[in-house]
Formats: structure tokens, C-alpha cells, sequence
């Protein structure tokens, strides 16, 4: 297939904002030798912050695309591009963040604690990177990984955790959240951009992903768990810690059902960001019982997946060639590797579009792109949460990608060992 100049020019920004995200610790440390708000450190801040990547890349494609075709065209052409899922995440975020839903959360997780023998951080610590990612084949991906990211970051990363510890975490909350909404067809943005093409229902995915996908989610909570027992071990509680304002259960429960509704309509735009207007109306409402809505770190994860949908775009014409080329096993393997470096629901759709493939051609790739998830920060749509959640305690040079793809690597090869070698 023979590109077109818009399309190469694409895929080199698409290049060039990888690259980028590799070099966001070296801009964040550069931005620490100007003076304090001074236009230099503002600058290399902004170069150095994440979740603006891709989003600033896909504006200067955006004026690229103009310059060569015209201002109608480029306008016509993002008119026809579908944000729905930055939009949906943005929805989702800043309510799975609210103080009543985290809440919930982290009770329910602290008494399902209760019940395994091993010392209260330890269980606490299990619980979560189990019970969280394994929500997220009901309450959509990005809203367990906000969830279960808030969880963690108040129970541990604000307490002066070890890099090691931080990193384990990140590495094994990413994959975990990946496989983990795989248990049914509407939760999981890989799965989800193939499920009506390809007639998957629940039972199909319990079947032939869910198990699978359960046991790898064990197994990396158990083993990252045994890895840092020591230091969850002699973890103590905070001295002083204040004690959490008591929420009415009334006030818990409308809360609940904003998140309800907003999943149930996911794939509606219109009708989820008007119910996350009356959800501020709630918010408004019951601010005594709320803490400051994440609608920054909301804004800023929209414009990153928006930024992905923009670039992505125009990768087509490289990546189609590649999937159709590709026998099972080798295409499980190369759908694991580029989901690092692509969104694996864009990686999942384009295989949705090849005529006349195999079970073994569909289920090789989706594998691969949910196994390979929690590589990078780009590789799974709810990732950028959890990496707006947490960077903040990685200071000073913020998260480093290679770091988080190296620590990422064994939890990712034991939910390609479950997807790929059980029958």
C-alpha cells in the first residue's frame, strides 16, 4: 500500500512523540535549572508532562495537514475522527475519583482483606492490584484504573514508598488492569473495538480470555506482593493520621449510579457527558462531603487519548500490511510488541477490518494487544489515568518509560504464558 505524504508526515510525528515520551523525565530535570515560573521552566514542563505528548504532536499534524490541503479538509477530517473514548475517559475519571466512589472502593477492598490470612498490609496491598484490575470487566477499564490507582497512591505512594516498590506497583497495576477487563466484551477497549464485528459475547470471553486473564492477574498481584513483603510488612500506620469524614450513604449511592449510568452509555457521548453535567450539579451539591474534583488530570488524559486518535489515524496504511502478514503465533508475539508503541484498541480495530481470517488469526492478536497493555504509558487507553494519578510522587524527573517497560516485563510475559500456553 502506498502512503501519502499526509500519511508520512503522520507516522514520523507519531515517531517523533514515542521518542518524546522517552525524553519527558530529561525536559522535567532541564526545567528545574530556570528560576520558578520564568517562560524557560515553563516550557520545558510542559515538554516534560505525558499527557501532553500527543495531543501537542497531533496539533502541529493537525496545521501540517492544513498547510498541505487546505483548512476545510483538515477540519473535515477531524470532524469524521471518533472521540468517544477520550471523551468517555475524561466522564469516567473525574467520577471514579470523587472522594464518595474511592471511598466505597477502598472499603470494599480493606474487608475482602479481612478474610485473607496474611499480615493487614500485605492482604490490603494483594486485594488491591486483584480485586481493582478484575473490576474493570464491569466498570470498564478506565474507571478500575482510576480507582485502584487513587487506592494505592493514599495508601502507599503518598507514605514515601521505595522507587523499587513504586515502579513494581505502576509496572503490575498496568498489566493487570490490561487483561483484567477481559472477562467481558464491553469493557476492555481492545476487546470492545472487536466484539460486534466478531460476535463475541460474555460467554465467549469467559471462556476463552476471562479465566486466563484471572489466574495471570493472581499471579502478578501474589508475586509483586511476595517481592515487597518486607516493606509492606513493617509498613506502619501514619502517626496522626486524620480521621476520614464520615459520608451518608445516600450520598455514596448517587454517586454510584452517575457511574453506572455513564458506563452504561459509553458508547454515547450526548447522552454520558449529559449525565456528567447533572453529576457536577451533585457534586455542587454535596461539597461538604467532596474533596476537589480531578478535572485537570481528567482533561489532561482526554487530550492524550485524543492526541492518540488524531496521529493513529494515519498509521493504517503501515500497520495492516504488518497484521495481515503475520501467521497466529508470530502475530501474538508482534501484536504484544507494537501495542507498546500503538494503542492496542486502534491495534485491535485495524485487525477488525481484515476480511476472512481465522479464530486463531482473531484471537492471536487480541491476546497480544491486551497482554502487551502494560508495557508503556501509550500501550492501553486507561493507562494515562493511572499515570496522571501517580506521577506526581515520582519526583523529581517523574516516571521513567523505560524503567516501567523493563519492571512491566515479567508481569507481561505471565499473561502471555496464561493467554497464549493454556488450552
Amino acid at each position: 500500500m502506498q502512503p501519502t505524504t499526509i500519511e508520512i508526515v503522520a507516522t514520523s510525528l507519531f515517531a517523533i512523540a514515542i521518542v518524546h515520551t522517552f525524553l519527558c523525565s530529561r525536559f522535567l530535570h532541564i526545567s528545574h535549572k530556570f528560576p520558578e515560573d520564568s517562560v524557560g521552566a515553563s516550557v520545558f514542563h510542559l515538554l516534560g508532562e505525558v499527557e501532553a505528548v500527543f495531543g501537542f504532536w497531533a496539533g502541529v499534524l493537525v496545521i501540517v495537514f492544513a498547510f498541505l490541503n487546505g483548512w476545510h479538509e483538515a477540519i473535515e477530517h477531524l470532524d469524521h475522527q471518533n472521540f468517544t473514548e477520550p471523551a468517555f475517559v475524561f466522564a469516567i475519571m473525574t467520577v471514579a475519583a470523587t472522594a464518595p466512589v474511592i471511598r466505597f472502593a477502598r472499603g470494599s477492598i480493606f474487608g475482602l482483606a479481612k478474610l485473607i490470612p496474611f499480615h493487614r498490609e500485605i492482604a490490603i496491598y494483594l486485594t488491591c492490584l486483584v480485586v481493582g484490575p478484575l473490576l474493570g470487566s464491569f466498570i470498564t477499564e478506565p474507571a478500575a484504573m482510576t480507582v485502584t490507582a487513587m487506592i494505592l497512591k493514599r495508601r502507599y505512594y503518598d507514605r514515601q514508598m521505595s522507587g523499587r516498590f513504586m515502579y513494581i506497583t505502576l509496572a503490575v497495576l498496568f498489566v493487570n488492569v490490561s487483561i483484567g477487563g477481559t472477562m467481558t466484551p464491553f469493557a476492555a477497549p481492545p476487546v470492545l473495538m472487536v466484539a460486534g464485528t466478531w460476535k463475541w459475547d460474555i460467554g465467549f470471553m469467559l471462556v476463552h480470555f476471562g479465566w486466563k486473564s484471572a489466574l495471570a492477574v493472581v499471579i502478578n498481584a501474589f508475586a509483586a506482593t511476595m517481592i515487597l513483603r518486607k516493606e509492606l510488612k513493617y509498613l506502619s500506620e501514619p502517626e496522626n493520621a486524620p480521621k476520614d469524614q464520615p459520608i451518608p450513604i445516600w450520598v455514596i449511592a448517587a454517586h454510584l449510579v452517575f457511574l453506572a449510568l455513564v458506563v452504561l452509555t459509553s458508547h454515547h457521548p450526548k447522552i454520558f457527558l449529559g449525565f456528567f453535567l447533572y453529576f457536577l450539579g451533585l457534586t455542587a451539591i454535596t461539597k461538604r462531603w467532596q474533596e476537589p474534583l480531578k478535572l485537570r488530570e481528567s482533561l489532561l488524559v482526554g487530550f492524550f487519548l485524543a492526541g492518540l486518535v488524531v496521529l493513529g489515524g494515519f498509521q493504517k496504511w503501515w500497520l495492516d500490511s504488518v497484521i495481515r502478514s503475520l501467521e497466529p503465533t508470530a502475530l501474538f508475539l508482534g501484536a504484544t510488541a507494537l501495542t507498546a508503541f500503538t494503542d492496542n484498541a486502534a491495534l485491535t480495530f485495524l485487525g477488525s477490518q481484515v476480511d476472512n481470517v481465522t479464530d486463531a488469526f482473531k484471537y492471536a492478536l487480541v491476546a497480544g494487544a491486551v497482554a502487551g497493555g502494560g508495557l508503556t504509558v501509550i500501550a492501553n487507553a486507561p493507562n494515562p489515568a493511572g499515570f496522571s494519578i501517580l506521577q506526581e510522587r515520582f519526583q523529581p524527573d517523574g516516571i521513567s518509560p523505560l524503567r516501567l517497560a523493563l519492571t512491566a516485563l515479567l508481569p507481561t510475559l505471565v499473561a502471555m504464558a496464561c493467554l497464549w500456553l493454556l488450552p
